[in-house]
């Protein structure tokens, strides 16, 4: 009898279920991954329902305040890029990197958290929440005015902190704005 947990483990009925819950799930979220816009118009209609469940329910303050810095530690790995310039001293690193002086070459900008996890994450963090609302225990009782104050003042400081450092190293986090290459067209000739 093999107890060493070795190549000759037998799932349980359970684990087979699981398992088999798991891989349908998965499935229909990667099918969910290039339909964005649908994608975030479900996020918004969970976080809506949590902010409106919170607004009548006049409780779980400090439950919003923590999904409140989630969400801003989110927003932080999004801007920012895989490759940190001010922590890899400009060079000599393995990844990619911006490019920080004109003649530099052009090294698209990578996220430090993609898109679909940043949706992911922030719709599971909505989700939790909210279930979350329906247990008692989790209304502290807090001065929220207090936590609203200390949550703006943290989303400044580091939107800030975020700002000047794409300015200070000529990144861009987003694709809207930004100048568009054609190919070539179908007679051969440049697309201006």
């Amino acid at each position: 009898m093999d107890v060493s947990g070795g190549g000759g483990d037998v799932a349980t009925p359970v684990q087979q279920k699981a398992h088999e819950a798991w891989r349908i799930y998965q499935h229909y979220l990667d099918k969910t991954t290039p339909h964005a816009t649908y994608r975030w118009i479900g996020t918004s209609v969970i976080a809506l329902a949590f902010c409106l469940r919170v607004y009548y329910l006049q409780g779980f303050y400090i439950i919003a305040y923590g999904l409140g810095i989630y969400l801003l530690n989110l927003l932080i790995g999004f801007l920012s890029p895989l490759v940190d310039p001010e922590a890899s001293g400009g060079g000599g690193s393995d990844g990619p990197s911006l490019p920080t002086r004109g003649s530099d070459e052009f090294k698209p900008f990578i996220r430090r958290l993609p898109e679909f996890k940043f949706w992911y994450s922030m719709t599971k963090a909505f989700g939790i929440a909210f279930v979350m609302t329906f247990f008692s225990m989790f209304d502290v009782p807090v001065f929220w005015p207090i936590l609203l104050c200390y949550w703006i003042v943290l989303f400044v400081l580091t939107m800030r902190r975020q700002i000047s450092h794409m300015i200070k190293y000529k990144y861009i986090p987003f694709s809207f704005g930004k100048q568009k290459y054609g190919g070539r067209s179908s007679s051969g000739s440049r697309a201006e």
